[in-house]
């Protein structure tokens, strides 16, 4: 596959969480011109067959099943993406599970798209076992759609800044997706006292300057993007979810400055996904990069 153009990649099961996902992926992928591939994963063993053990599928039907859901989020995405740009857009029936298609997929993808599972109790966003899995594990950013019903293409993007590699990742990626949406950027930083001996007019100033020099450039790149600095002694994710409150998006690292490489998620963006109302990118810096 060719990576010129990498393609933006969406989770297809038939569910109005995936095909409120479907709207969000085609209009990314229309605003950054990407092509838009529809992943539909039957999830069933490739070579069962007669005198093989386990349950009996109807595989055709399954596929036919497939192939129509396919249909529909075809006609959902060009609908979405038409008011931007018109999107090349490829649906692919898969017969694996969903976590490993999707994983795969995401290896060469501009960005890897999947809904959440649902609402339960106190209206809380809660991530289904695909979504979850590959948040975790996905080689690349991977952005989690809750089924919201408000309109907030105008509203803020919101990014977390603590000065890792992931949160610089992260901080890039907020300011493009602000340029694209004609957004302003909510910049937060949150710091703590816990295991510190410097006073906190002393952490907040230092705070303050991390968040500057994370921040440095990306006013001359994108003088179009307004941006309103968060710094304050909170717990990061509560204070990520309170300037998120009225977001179109809130873009994170994988894992903080306490965090390693090979971790999968980080607490914050954890406690994040588990709460936002809005959709969530989690940016994990590639390994061949």
């Amino acid at each position: 596959m060719s990576t010129s153009n990498p393609p933006v990649v969406v989770g297809v099961d038939g569910s109005a969480q995936s095909l409120t996902a479907v709207r969000w992926a085609a209009e990314y992928a229309a605003r950054h011109r990407s092509p838009l591939q529809l992943i539909h994963a039957l999830g069933v063993p490739i070579d069962f067959g007669p005198g093989m053990a386990g349950p009996v599928f109807d595989i055709e039907s399954l596929r036919r099943a497939g192939h129509d859901l396919l249909t529909t989020a075809t006609e959902t995405a060009r609908t979405a993406a038409a008011p931007i740009a018109a999107v090349e857009i490829s649906p692919v029936l898969a017969d694996a599970a969903p976590v490993p298609v999707l994983r795969d997929r995401a290896a060469e993808a501009r960005l890897l798209v999947v809904g959440t599972h649902g609402h339960g109790a106190f209206g809380r966003v809660l991530l289904g076992s695909v979504s979850t899995a590959l948040v975790r594990h996905a080689p690349g950013p991977v952005a989690i759609i809750p089924e919201t019903k408000s309109e907030r293409s105008q509203k803020p993007v919101v990014v977390g800044v603590d000065g890792s590699p992931c949160s610089a990742h992260a901080v890039a990626m907020a300011f493009e997706e602000a340029s694209q949406r004609g957004a302003e950027v909510i910049a937060v930083h949150a710091w703590s006292e816990f295991f510190r001996y410097e006073s906190r007019a002393e952490m907040q100033t230092e705070a303050e300057a991390l968040l500057a020099e994370n921040l440095a450039g990306y006013s001359d790149k994108y003088p179009e993007v307004p941006v309103i600095r968060i710094v304050t002694e909170d717990r990061p994710a509560r204070r990520l979810l309170q300037a998120a409150a009225d977001a179109q998006l809130i873009v994170l690292g994988s894992h903080g400055r306490g965090g390693f490489p090979g971790m999968s998620l980080g607490s914050v963006p954890n406690a994040v996904l588990h709460r936002a109302e809005c959709p969530v990118i989690v940016v994990r810096p590639r390994a061949h990069h």
